[in-house]
């Protein structure tokens, strides 16, 4: 019964640990930081060259249902590619376990012991982890693969295309809110606003540094808006 206490607590300790969050936290993160940027940076471009709200409003919607398909699309390719590249390795590992099998065995025993562990102790943890599942091994230490970072095509994209459109909404509410009179400025003071909330979100639930997130990702911000806005007071015709 202790026995059976313990694997619960080494599981929960382990599930408890950030990495188990990276893919969705990276694909999450970066949608919702693409979203803010590139349409507050497309609003304030159009913003610098009208004087009406409309042309902000269309191109800052457009620009949104564009970007949202484009981030999901790209990251399930993207993410796509990856995998298909895990599994030719799979196969790869698969069809060398079948045809040489002890050449395997020794590989395996000589990544534990660069590792660390003696010669003796790295066969001996090689031959019992092949005998258990040698695929599962060589996976894991040998190529890198496990159920951590395996890719996930479906769900980096859903993140992707879903974050970015929250991200997206946010600047588009000041488009229809903030005075038309400045609206520039409305949009850069509330995207930094959203991008420090969402760099404070991302460093907690990612356990890292706020104070390092907050100030990568507002001076990308403020660079990509100081950009845009620049383009439209130089091509702006007063829409």
């Amino acid at each position: 019964m202790q026995q059976d206490n313990s694997t619960v607590t080494i599981d929960n300790y382990l599930d408890s640990h950030y990495i188990h969050r990276s893919n969705w936290l990276r694909a999450a993160v970066l949608g919702a930081n693409d979203g803010i940027i590139s349409i507050s940076s497309l609003a304030v471009g159009v913003a610098a060259a009208s004087t009406t709200r409309e042309p902000i409003i269309l191109a800052t919607v457009a620009g949104l249902v564009a970007g949202a398909l484009s981030m999901a699309a790209g990251e399930y390719v993207s993410v796509s590619s990856q995998t298909d590249t895990e599994k030719a390795d799979i196969e790869r590992e698969m069809k060398e376990l079948a045809e040489m099998p002890e050449e395997e065995l020794h590989i395996l025993a000589q990544i534990y012991e660069k590792r660390g562990l003696k010669k003796e102790t790295a066969m001996q943890v090689a031959i019992e982890l092949t005998e258990k599942d040698a695929l599962a091994a060589h996976m894991r230490d040998e190529l890198g693969i496990n159920e951590i970072t395996q890719a996930n095509p479906i769900q980096a994209a859903l993140a992707s295309g879903a974050s970015f459109s929250v991200g997206g909404v946010l600047p588009l509410l000041v488009v229809l809110f903030a005075p038309i009179k400045g609206m520039e400025y409305w949009l850069y003071g509330f995207t930094i606003i959203f991008l420090i909330i969402l760099g404070t979100t991302a460093a907690k639930t990612g356990g890292s540094s706020i104070k390092k997130a907050i100030a990568r990702i507002t001076v990308w911000g403020t660079i990509a808006m100081a950009l845009s806005a620049l383009v439209g007071y130089l091509f702006g015709v007063n829409v």
